[in-house]
């Protein structure tokens, strides 16, 4: 996708990204894409050592990111850590001056029904999903109040769903199901907080499956039949570049494509050719 597929022109040069789980995956694609307009992307993940299932750390996200053409400041912190959080947000105004654009992307899966979801395991989605979205957003608020009152378009993008409270999207994975839709209730809740400030706060979630180290986990899940997280990269960046004052929604990434007259996703298949996607939870 270029700069110019986009309406208002815009783009995200010299704006400053703080992007949780951004070591790999769609937090990784969309600081690429971010980079490649020579932003400043500040990446938050726990993963400093190489691990052979889990490949990507922050400082080799840094390296793809600065090839990309952007400038990386690789941050160690657990989201579910409120000091950690909060000096990170400090660490991110010393380098790069402040932040514009917030992206809760770091999000713990398990698609397990009650009886196999043990309290460790509830505790870890809703601290890392819910929690650690509020937190990370209450940490970066009074930043993105002075990136508004600058006039930088400061912006809040959640990965997370519509809210769809039918029985089929809770009963498979009740505690999966809650830790989401409660980062989607971050979404909600600020959107209508934060629009006096002028802050954007709005949600993006995939139509099909993306291919990415979380699914490759999940048993079952063919990956041929997902889409690269590039897909999600280009939606986020369709929307953080819209000249417009848009908050409060709940995009799909197709959707945001096709109104920016991108509907031809065949570069997207994990598969080439392949018209047959695995859908993603929660898109009725």
């Amino acid at each position: 996708m270029t700069t110019e597929q986009t309406p208002s022109n815009r783009t995200l040069q010299g704006q400053t990204l703080f992007i949780t789980g951004a070591s790999r995956g769609i937090g990784l694609a969309i600081a690429k894409r971010a980079a490649q307009d020579g932003a400043n992307i500040v990446i938050l993940a726990k993963t400093t050592d190489p691990n052979p299932k889990l490949p990507g750390t922050i400082y080799s996200a840094a390296q793809e990111i600065e090839a990309a053409g952007g400038r990386a400041l690789p941050l160690a912190v657990d989201i579910r850590d409120d000091a950690a959080v909060y000096a990170a947000v400090e660490q991110a105004v010393q380098t790069f001056g402040g932040i514009d654009i917030l992206v809760n992307n770091a999000s713990a899966i398990s698609l397990t029904n009650t009886e196999a979801t043990p309290m460790k395991r509830f505790d870890l989605m809703n601290g890392i999903n819910a929690r650690g979205t509020y937190l990370c957003t209450a940490a970066c608020l009074p930043v993105l109040k002075k990136s508004a009152a600058a006039g930088r378009s400061p912006h809040v993008l959640t990965l997370s769903p519509p809210l769809s409270m039918q029985t089929h999207w809770f009963a498979p994975h009740t505690a999966y199901t809650m830790a989401k839709y409660g980062m989607s209730m971050c979404t909600l809740g600020h959107a209508g907080e934060f629009k006096k400030f002028g802050i954007a706060v709005n949600s993006l979630w995939p139509r099909t499956a993306i291919a990415t180290a979380a699914m490759q986990m999940i048993p079952g899940v063919d990956l041929a039949l997902c889409r690269t997280p590039e897909i999600m990269a280009d939606a986020a960046y369709c929307i953080l570049t819209d000249a417009q004052f848009n908050t409060g929604n709940f995009h799909i990434d197709d959707t945001v494509l096709a109104a920016h007259g991108v509907t031809d996703l065949g570069r997207y298949a994990v598969t080439p050719g392949n018209t047959k996607f695995l859908p993603d939870f929660f898109v009725d």
